[in-house]
């Protein structure tokens, strides 16, 4: 089995005067090259990591499912997208399964973009306008998705296509705020701004995108991947922030309250 998770992933400041071309290069073209090498090895499983936003952005239709017409938005979405189908197509060819992981925002110790930012937020006590994002949105913990990764290398079974996965348990932003103060040991201070007022706002700033990602609904349907991988999320999102940002021996953050990861 071939877990492959290295990407060119989204570019904060982007310098590329065609950035689909650079993501092709790595996303695409980079993993096709590995998967034919697994592939004439003998290799029987091939595992993608892949993203939600293959989907879309934007769940307000209802949650996202592995079978939903596929409508990326960005040129990093669209070159997963591409890369899933080049493995599709390589899958037909030979005896090797090939299975596309897709996770929306992935959060742990360490993770950047807006987890990041979120997480500096919160520490640094000063008031925040987060207070109003009330759309659900799914989150998975790098706990979580490890833990599924490693299923997957021993799973008897004959996989192929898209496996969404999330925590199972939706939040809203606002609600994710709290619970990362809450493994912070923190109180966040959020102030109720309306989303239509924040967003008006942050666009002053250059940064109406981030709020965007922020507000919307987005929710994943996880079902085909609990019943046909028979794999269930064994961390909460509580257990996973402490265990992200809670100190090392808070009893939260103990393995016994899990499934212990490898």
């Amino acid at each position: 089995c071939v877990i492959h998770c290295a990407a060119r992933v989204h570019v904060m400041r982007e310098t590329q005067a065609m950035p689909i071309h650079a993501f092709r290069q790595v996303n695409v073209d980079a993993t096709l090259a590995l998967a034919r090498i697994a592939a004439a090895a003998g290799v029987r499983r091939f595992v993608f990591l892949s993203t939600i936003g293959v989907n879309g952005s934007d769940s307000s239709a209802g949650a996202f499912r592995h079978d939903d017409p596929p409508r990326p938005a960005s040129p990093y979405a669209v070159s997963k997208r591409e890369a899933e189908q080049a493995l599709d197509a390589l899958a037909s060819d030979s005896k090797m399964q090939t299975m596309h992981i897709r996770p929306p925002l992935v959060y742990g110790r360490g993770a950047p973009g807006n987890f990041a930012l979120l997480r500096k937020a919160v520490a640094s006590g000063l008031p925040l306008p987060l207070g109003a994002l009330h759309h659900a949105r799914s989150f998975v913990s790098l706990d979580n998705l490890v833990d599924l990764l490693a299923h997957l290398v021993t799973w008897p079974g004959n996989g192929r296509g898209a496996y969404l996965v999330s925590d199972g348990q939706d939040l809203s932003t606002t609600e994710f705020v709290r619970a990362i103060g809450l493994a912070m040991g923190k109180r966040p201070w959020l102030l109720p701004i309306p989303q239509s007022l924040l967003t008006a706002l942050a666009g002053l700033l250059g940064r109406a995108e981030q709020i965007r990602k922020m507000a919307v609904p987005l929710t994943l349907d996880i079902a085909r991947t609990r019943t046909e991988l028979g794999w269930t999320p064994p961390w909460s999102v509580q257990q996973s922030l402490q265990r992200a940002l809670g100190a090392p021996d808070n009893p939260a953050t103990s393995p016994e309250r899990g499934r212990s990861l490898p």
